[in-house]
């Protein structure tokens, strides 16, 4: 299971930028698109908070494992 920072670099390498962050929550943007990231770096996210994140985000969470 990937860590949260993992998942995090691996959106910031596909284009999304963090605009701010406020505790653990991370502001990311990406064009028009603005979502918020609320996970702390050292968690391992299990299959449904992946599917929840690539579903956020906008990818599948095939697509999203392949960014990792």
């Amino acid at each position: 299971m990937p860590k949260a920072a993992q998942v995090l670099a691996a959106l910031k390498r596909d284009g999304w930028g963090q605009i701010r962050q406020r505790g653990s929550h991370r502001r990311l943007v990406k064009g028009p698109l603005k979502r918020t990231w609320a996970f702390h770096d050292g968690i391992e996210l299990a299959t449904v908070q992946m599917t929840q994140v690539a579903k956020q985000f906008g990818y599948t969470l095939e697509a999203l494992r392949r960014l990792l």
